[in-house]
């Protein structure tokens, strides 16, 4: 039976039924071309997959099996809408590694921190609020942001992560138009996509000015754990219970299957944000809470956290001393922890345009235009280093100094130039695997 109260398509007879949030929702043609680039042949410097061959599976699979055998009514029936208590306590114990003290009581556990994100999105944005994000960022961050409708407005970034003076500027000129802001999403910690970290200088810097402008500040933290040298950096939410809300997730620091993530909120805040998860999912799945529970409670997760350090640190410097041989003519930082970085192509590239070049060479990554809302980053890419082997880096970056080549070779002749997004407004919504 044909809709007659919609305007149809002959593909979609429903499309002038959707809601005007949902026009925008489409699968771009970067993230189709990955269904050819997950083949075991290319190389993909893509996806932000942890590397699971790294956990102990016999360990974990026995705790498993004890979790079922003693605790299968419980793990297989519904459960809180907040999260099991004694996950909650544990999550505390991990988020004290960078100097978080809360109360069980203050953290919301989630399915996965995107569904965090979600949340908090859902119960503080309207359409039009001004959400500020780093500039580049995180590509399921702004998929939520413009999925509610957000105006999403970028503040520039530098080595030492988000730059205080530009904050300053970005929120008065905001407030002098009218345009007061709702939050600030940052990722402090090896920041997905740049692969820089907020300097502890400008930790206090950056809550400072949002405090003074009323701005709450949005903190997701998958990777603050990941550090390649030293002790982990304070938490901005160590400095400011408040005023922040803490997004975590156990996909980085164990795996990413179970879908459990967590927000550390003020008390008042954490009553909406339960509200809102019980009202989508009614209750986050017990049986991955309990196993994660059952994890941290049985098995060394300090010690895994050091082996993928340790792990996530060679491919790091696989993936740099393959592009200071194959690629110089590009420029690139060097992360000190997390998953990826952030390399800006010759003058001219377009990183887009070139990615199916490179599948047919058989390497994959991620244009820069993914990570921005405004279009641009043409002349960017993400490259990332957590799931394949060194050697598999390497080649990988070899392939990919032969396409970038041929490509500059193709500038240098007819003087094509990388050029913004054609269409920012369109919600980018990241296949799982390239998150």
């Amino acid at each position: 039976m044909t809709p007659e109260h919609s305007s149809g398509t002959r593909l979609d007879p429903w499309f002038g039924a959707y809601a005007e949030r949902a026009h925008g929702m489409r699968a771009s043609e970067i993230r189709a071309l990955f269904a050819v680039a997950n083949r075991p042949e290319v190389v993909s410097l893509a996806g932000g997959m942890p590397f699971i061959e790294g956990l102990p599976l016999d360990v974990i699979g026995e705790a498993m099996q004890r979790l079922i055998r003693t605790k299968g009514t419980t793990a297989l029936q519904y459960g809180s809408g907040q999260g099991e208590e004694s996950l909650r306590e544990k999550i505390l114990d991990v988020v004290a590694l960078e100097g978080v003290e809360a109360h069980p009581d203050d953290v919301v556990v989630t399915t996965g921190s995107q569904q965090a994100l979600d949340l908090v999105t859902r119960i503080f944005v309207d359409p039009g609020d001004v959400v500020l994000a780093e500039a580049p960022s995180y590509v399921g961050a702004l998929g939520v942001f413009r999925s509610y409708q957000a105006d999403v407005v970028h503040v520039e970034m530098d080595a030492d992560g988000l730059v205080p003076a530009e904050l300053e500027a970005t929120l008065t000129r905001l407030e002098s138009e009218g345009r007061p802001v709702k939050l600030l999403y940052t990722i402090p910690n090896y920041q997905n996509p740049a692969g820089v970290t907020l300097s502890l200088e400008r930790r206090p810097q950056v809550l400072e000015i949002c405090r003074r402008h009323g701005v709450l500040v949005v903190e997701d933290d998958p990777y603050g754990l990941l550090g390649f040298e030293g002790d982990p950096l304070p938490a901005l939410r160590s400095y400011d219970a408040e005023g922040v809300l803490y997004l975590g997730s156990f996909s980085k620091t164990f795996a990413p299957g179970y879908r459990v993530g967590f927000v550390i909120a003020p008390h008042a805040v954490r009553e909406k944000l339960v509200l809102a998860s019980e009202s989508s999912i009614l209750s986050p799945s017990n049986a991955s809470q309990l196993a994660v529970d059952t994890y941290l409670e049985t098995c060394d997760w300090r010690g895994q956290i050091k082996t993928y350090r340790e792990m996530y640190r060679d491919r790091r410097d696989a993936l740099v001393g393959a592009l200071s041989e194959h690629l110089p003519s590009a420029s690139w930082n060097v992360p000190g922890g997390g998953f990826f970085v952030w390399v800006r192509l010759p003058e001219g590239l377009d990183a887009k345009s070139m990615l199916p070049r490179a599948v047919t060479g058989r390497v994959a990554y991620v244009p820069g235009t993914a990570f921005y809302y405004d279009g641009r980053g043409a002349g960017h890419m993400r490259l990332s280093f957590c799931y394949p082997t060194p050697e598999r880096i390497r080649e990988g970056v070899r392939r990919l100094a032969a396409v970038v080549n041929a490509e500059a070779e193709l500038v240098q002749l007819f003087g094509t130039s990388a050029r913004p997004d054609d269409d920012p407004t369109d919600v980018e919504i990241p296949s799982p695997d390239l998150a």
